[in-house]
């Protein structure tokens, strides 16, 4: 996992690192900013050095050779054209991303360069995209808002070269339902939406899905593993502070 850094252990690296657990493969991390948080809201962000991202990264490749890589907060264009360099060499299995622009509070993790440097050089290069429905709507420049603007959203989103896109949509009136496009057919799921206010499900979900990914599974099983644990996760998650509450991510 390449993504920002989360003290309070909800999202970010934290979070993905204990669903890589959970699914039962061997996680590795490499940060891409620090932020100051707890489980009310972001309150500051700082970058590390790209160079210093780029330099984590190509050790780990060149050595350990991961089966699945999955970018959760990249934060700037260049940390984006670095991560671009080092996977055209280096080509690693399975790219997910999962195109952080803001927390769940609202502060903003990616600047507005970012998200054209994102489309442009990674976008090709991944196996799946898993933008919740405010990301869908900033990539494909449309309204988001019910199942047939998900559907438009990940037409355009995939023209942009991943070879999935997963549209999160969590945030729907009534029940969550997310589609998975392949270029030419959806695959729909839809579950109750459990009254709780999360931190971190984004991270969690396609990190499970990085996992299953890993594992060998397929793109639609790596999704229906991966919600599926996401749902029981936010269905036993309890409060740890005062705001939003972390998901349940432990074995078994």
């Amino acid at each position: 996992t390449i993504a920002g850094s989360d003290p309070s252990g909800g999202a970010g690296l934290q979070a993905d690192l204990k669903t890589f657990t959970c699914f039962g493969v061997y996680g590795m991390a490499v940060p891409t900013a620090l932020t100051v948080q707890n489980t009310v809201g972001v309150l500051e962000v700082v970058a590390i050095p790209p160079d210093l991202v780029e330099k984590q990264i190509i050790p780990l490749l060149e050595d350990l050779q991961p089966e699945a890589v999955k970018t959760g907060m990249l934060f700037s264009a260049d940390v984006i054209e670095r991560l671009y360099r080092v996977f055209l060499k280096h080509k690693p299995s399975n790219l997910v991303l999962d195109p952080v622009i803001r927390s769940t509070s609202g502060f903003k993790l990616l600047e507005d360069n970012g998200i054209d440097a994102l489309i442009k050089l990674l976008f090709p290069l991944a196996i799946m995209i898993t933008p919740n429905l405010k990301e869908a709507s900033v990539l494909s420049k449309l309204p988001v808002e019910n199942i047939d603007q998900m559907k438009g959203a990940a037409k355009v989103i995939h023209d942009m070269g991943p070879r999935y896109v997963l549209v999160k949509g969590g945030h729907l009136r009534g029940d969550a339902v997310d589609l998975l496009y392949d270029g030419s057919a959806f695959t729909t799921w839809k579950s109750r939406k459990i009254d709780k206010k999360v931190h971190g499900a984004g991270c969690v979900l396609s990190a499970g899905i990085t996992a299953s990914l890993a594992l060998g599974k397929n793109a639609e099983l790596a999704v229906e593993e991966a919600r599926n644990f996401v749902h029981k996760a936010i269905e036993n998650a309890e409060p740890a502070g005062k705001g939003a509450l972390p998901l349940y991510l432990f074995p078994g």
